[in-house]
């Protein structure tokens, strides 16, 4: 057996206390793949399990917030999720501990499958754009404040927020735009943060939604979301809108909503990606 980190001396002992079985963690495996958490798989005496750890004076709440938004989406029983087993913090690290989603070789019917999954997601819904706790998209706070409308919860809470200096200018514009060519539906149950890295392929070749930035919003920022980076075939699309259709117009749409995730790449990784922003935003005048 490896020596343990206190960390993972830790979270051994919770785990026994959470399964109620003495439980040894046999050989711990670096993970890549984050850039802002350490993920690591725990081979232990009671099967594998996948953990994340960060510093929580660095990114408080993270991992806690996470764990609430893996079992709000669990709820629905609609997509693939690895089960959540806990959160917490000791001697100021933040972890969290998951259900290990061994790799398996994608079905025939994968994107089929996922498209339908998130179609059943977004219908799940309630009667305000946002949600009752923050949380993260990457390592960037997100807040989610209740709002009745969608224009205000995306230019206050979404644009704003993380891009102010960018979208001051273009505010009344955006607004005037995003009135006239959004269709008003429910606020959905949105994963939040869909690019292709955030799917794994589980053992029975299905996929699994993982990292999500969980709240309430319009569907298409999942959607959009998903064309901003690519990796999504014809086959999702169309399963999704045989499952829940979408309204005309969508690719008119699409660029006022990744407006978001771009904004949020600008914070993350450079001023290469404003030009992107600056690109939608002059497209409005």
């Amino acid at each position: 057996m490896q020596e343990l980190h206190p960390i993972h001396l830790h979270i051994e002992r919770k785990l026994s206390e959470e399964i109620g079985l003495q439980v040894k963690i046999l050989h711990i495996y670096e993970v890549s793949g984050g850039c802002i958490n350490r993920g690591q798989k725990l081979e232990t005496t009671a099967g594998n399990f996948f953990t994340k750890t960060n510093s929580e004076a660095r990114f408080p709440g993270m991992f806690e917030a996470e764990r609430k938004g893996l079992e709000l989406l669990k709820s629905t029983g609609t997509i693939n999720l690895p089960d959540c087993l806990m959160s917490g913090v000791w001697n100021q690290q933040s972890f969290l501990l998951l259900e290990f989603i061994e790799a398996g070789k994608r079905k025939q019917d994968y994107w089929e499958k996922c498209g339908r999954q998130l179609a059943n997601l977004h219908k799940h819904s309630q009667d305000k754009f946002g949600l009752d706790h923050n949380n993260y998209i990457g390592s960037l706070q997100q807040t989610n404040t209740y709002s009745k409308s969608w224009t205000e919860f995306f230019l206050e809470e979404r644009l704003m927020k993380i891009g102010q200096d960018l979208i001051s200018p273009y505010y009344d514009l955006l607004r005037k735009r995003i009135e006239e060519i959004v269709p008003h539906e429910k606020p959905a149950l949105l994963h939040g943060d869909l690019w292709n890295g955030n799917l794994l392929t589980g053992p029975e070749g299905e996929a699994y939604f993982i990292d999500p930035s969980v709240y309430y919003g319009h569907r298409e920022m999942d959607l959009a979301m998903t064309e901003l980076f690519g990796g999504f075939p014809s086959e999702f699309y169309a399963s999704y809108n045989e499952a829940f259709p979408q309204n005309p117009g969508f690719k008119i749409r699409r660029d006022l909503y990744n407006l978001y995730p771009l904004l949020v790449h600008v914070k993350l990784f450079g001023v290469g990606y404003a030009q992107q922003v600056k690109s939608i935003l002059h497209s409005l005048e």
